[in-house]
This record gives structure tokens, C-alpha cells and sequence, in this order.
């Protein structure tokens, strides 16, 4: 039977595209791993931030609309977005955000996770989780964040539903198992219930359904291995009579899409081919990256966006406080 391995990433709705990239890329750390646009929408950016490769399960996504509406969090949506960091960095954490005047809670327990909420600048809801587990996987460390407290991928996404069965139902029928519950929220998770592999399900009977804009998660992403599985999991969500897109090109992943039972937007993208299929791994995120149907554009295209550059410490392993350069490949 085929089975997610877990979260591909978290793609959210920013403001400003250079406050932005100075948050995710300066305050948290996170390699920018490309420079692109939306595929639908080529007049917005789409930018990729994760480890040093994007390695699924490490990604972050946005799409900045600097004139778009401010949206509100609510049921039918993703609700919180958690990354995973060492059990050790906990204290280093909390003295980074205060240094950076960035709107937190002090650290809190959940069962044998100790959790710091936090927001980004467009109000985004956040979560950095201590987890063991997460020492074994990789990070972008030749950023501002030294290495050994540096983010190491997604932890897991807290979805909130208004009837969280069906949007069970559909979790297990795509893989994932259910994993316990605590306060109200049902875990689930795939393949080594490690970070990366959780998702949480939040009941808001009676709350507001979300409105999405600036601030809001627009989708989560799941893992397929590869376009076999991807076409499986598709069929899974078609036979569930959850109407799922047919299989899209997004040059770096291939994508399928449908809406779970309880509003929430999902993805299934493929692990390949990655990130590097465009420009060398030590140049990831230093020119505008363009699919082939848009290059013929380039020229307005590049015209049509805000300039934007990395903070200092946030480029590429090359140079480390590099500024972006338009290609006109």
C-alpha cells in the first residue's frame, strides 16, 4: 500500500518579500534554497528556505504579495508550523529571539517536548521543538545560526479542522498512523514518527473558519518517493472523492493537489529531482530561477519584482554576504 514519508514542506502567504527573506534566512538561520516564482502567478516570487540541499521535510515556502490582505488563522487550515532544533539550543533560542525583537513565549513542556511559540513578521504562528531526534538530520550551516543550534528541518504542522475524523480518515488512508493524543490534539505520524514525520489535529468546533492572505499556511506538502508513488497516493485521494488535481511540474518536485475533508489544503510532491537541477549546490538561491514556459519573459518578469537580497550570513557557502544577481540565462 503506498505511504507518505512524511511532510515535503510548508508553503505560506508572506507581505514584503525582503522582510522576509531577512527573517527566515537571517533571524532563523535557513539556507535560501531558491529563487523562483509562483508557477501559477509569475508576477510574485515563490521562495524556497531549508537545509543546504532543500531536502524535503526541511522546507519552508512563501509566496511574498506585498499587496495582498492580511489573512486570519482559523479552522481549515494549517495552524501552527513547528520546526525541529536540539534539545541544548532551547536557552540559546530564546536569547536569539529576544536579541531580535521577536514576538515569543517562553519555553513550555508538552509531554517529553519542551516547545518556544513564536511569529514571524506577518504574524505566521511558529513553533521551534526540542526533540532528540533531530541532531541526526541535516542543516544550513553556513548561516547566521551557528551550526550547532541551527534549525534542523520541520518538526511537524498542527492542523485545525472543525471535525477532525475525515481529515483522520485521510491522513491514515495516505500513510501516516495515529501516533496518541494530548489536550484535545491528535498526532499522527509516518514513517519513523521522528521530526519531519508528524502532523497534529486540532478540533475547533465553533471557531471562525480561517481566511487566507498574509500571515496565513496556504498548503502542506506530503512526501511521495517517486512518480509511481505519487500517481498511487493520487489515486488513493481520487477514490476518497477528494478530486485531486492532475499531476503538476514544479521543476524541482512534481505535485498533485486536493483539499482534505476538513478544508485544508494538500499536497503530494515527489522528493525529486531537487533543488541543484538549475544551478550548482553551492550557488542554490543566488539568481531568479525561471521554468522554461516563463523564460521568454524574463526580462518583464524581472522588472515586475521587488529587488530583494540576502542579510549578511544568509547566502550561499560561496560568499557569505552576497547580494542577488539577475541572470539572463
Amino acid at each position: 500500500m503506498p505511504q507518505t514519508l512524511g511532510i515535503h514542506h510548508v508553503t505560506a502567504i508572506a507581505g514584503d518579500a525582503q522582510r522576509n527573506l531577512d527573517f527566515y534566512a537571517g533571524v532563523l538561520g535557513l539556507r535560501f534554497v531558491k529563487r523562483t516564482v509562483n508557477f501559477d502567478d509569475p508576477g510574485t516570487y515563490h521562495f524556497y528556505f531549508g537545509d543546504e540541499r532543500g531536502t524535503p521535510g526541511s522546507l519552508i515556502t512563501f509566496f511574498p504579495w506585498a499587496s495582498a490582505r492580511r489573512g486570519r488563522i482559523g479552522a481549515r487550515q494549517v495552524g501552527v508550523t513547528r520546526f525541529a532544533i536540539s534539545p541544548a539550543s532551547i536557552g540559546w533560542w530564546v536569547h536569539r529571539l529576544i536579541a531580535s525583537g521577536v514576538s515569543h513565549e517562553m519555553p513550555a513542556r508538552r509531554g517529553d517536548e519542551q516547545v518556544i511559540a513564536f511569529t514571524d513578521p506577518d504574524g505566521l504562528l511558529l513553533e521551534l521543538v526540542a526533540h532528540p531526534a533531530s541532531t541526526s538530520r541535516g542543516a544550513w550551516e553556513r548561516g547566521t545560526v551557528a551550526p550547532e543550534h541551527a534549525i534542523r528541518g520541520l518538526h511537524s504542522v498542527q492542523l485545525w479542522v472543525a471535525s477532525p475524523d475525515a481529515t483522520a480518515e485521510t491522513l491514515e488512508a495516505i500513510g501516516f498512523r495515529a501516533a496518541g493524543e494530548r489536550d484535545g490534539v491528535a498526532r499522527f505520524a509516518a514513517g519513523d514518527e521522528g521530526p519531519g514525520a508528524l502532523v497534529d489535529v486540532r478540533a475547533l468546533g465553533g471557531f471562525p473558519d480561517g481566511v487566507g492572505g498574509v500571515g496565513t499556511v496556504h498548503h502542506v506538502a506530503f512526501r511521495a518517493a517517486g512518480d509511481d508513488e505519487e500517481l498511487a497516493l493520487r489515486e488513493i485521494a481520487s477514490s476518497r472523492g477528494l478530486r485531486p488535481t492532475a499531476v503538476l511540474d514544479r521543476s524541482y518536485f512534481r505535485s498533485v493537489y486536493f483539499r482534505e475533508p476538513g478544508g485544508v489544503l494538500f499536497e503530494i510532491a515527489t522528493d525529486g529531482p531537487g533543488f541543484a537541477i538549475d544551478e550548482p549546490l553551492d550557488a542554490l538561491g543566488s539568481t531568479l530561477r525561471l521554468p522554461p514556459q516563463y523564460e521568454a519573459s524574463r526580462a518583464a518578469i524581472e522588472a515586475s519584482l521587488p529587488p530583494a537580497h540576502l542579510p549578511r550570513g544568509g547566502a550561499s557557502a560561496q560568499d557569505s554576504s552576497m547580494t542577488f544577481v539577475e541572470s539572463s540565462q
